[in-house]
């Protein structure tokens, strides 16, 4: 079980940043839902589309980590493609308020996680996850994807324990892909290894969170040529 306080505390913090997500999809006009995102092929819609999606599959998470039974978040890569089109395509209004509905739902069963956990630990496309990392890694999608939406919200706008969050997200994404070894040092004293660590590079949370998730590499500094890394 997570510890009650602990808890509250991470779903206080996903309060505050999925509040600030909802009031950014709020605010786009029906021409600014279909404009391009930072995600490559998708329209801001698309993004909104697959963070409402996100929330009702990973309650599967803590099904699975409540009850012990094993599930996956979607039935294959083209059944949650298939979820995220037709969301996108709605109207918006009623895409919003699928937004609303799923990031309510997620917050409401996430409570479960304070009782007794059959799974301790739990699987996100084949690599392992502590069910009581599952409310931060809610937490890292909704402020990578904010972000995604390319508007006048900056990702410093986050609170600082939430880009921890998601810098733990990509870099345990990362440790399980072929990419080269990286020790990852932020200017808050974080650090992570990757592999053999070989390659040293520095950035506060926010710099070294855009590189690592999108490829933005123009506030870090490394010790050698950057590797181009797969998106999270």
């Amino acid at each position: 079980m997570i510890n009650p306080a602990r808890l509250h505390s991470d779903l206080s913090r996903l309060g505050r940043e999925t509040e600030m997500f909802l009031a950014t999809a709020a605010s786009l006009s029906d021409d600014e839902m279909v404009a391009p995102s930072q995600c490559e092929g998708w329209s801001r819609a698309h993004v909104i589309a697959h963070v409402a999606a996100s929330g009702r599959a990973l309650v599967q998470l803590i099904d699975w980590a409540a009850d012990g039974e094993e599930r996956r978040l979607y039935d294959s890569a083209e059944a949650r493609a298939n979820a995220i089109s037709a969301l996108a395509a709605m109207p918006r209004e009623e895409l919003l308020g699928e937004l609303r509905a799923s990031a309510k739902h997620f917050a409401e069963q996430a409570e479960r996680l304070a009782g007794t956990l059959i799974a301790p630990e739990v699987q996100v496309n084949g690599r392992p996850l502590q069910a009581t990392s599952i409310v931060a890694l809610r937490i890292a999608e909704v402020v990578v994807h904010h972000q995604d939406l390319d508007t006048a919200w900056t990702i410093e706008e986050a609170d600082p324990d939430s880009l921890l969050d998601a810098l733990e997200a990509v870099v345990r994404s990362l440790g399980a892909k072929n990419v080269p070894g990286m020790t990852l040092v932020t200017e808050e004293r974080d650090q992570w290894i990757i592999g053999n660590g070989a390659l040293r590079v520095e950035s506060d949370r926010e710099g070294l969170l855009q590189w690592l998730a999108r490829g933005d590499a123009a506030q870090i500094e490394a010790e050698g040529p950057v590797p181009a890394l797969p998106r999270w």
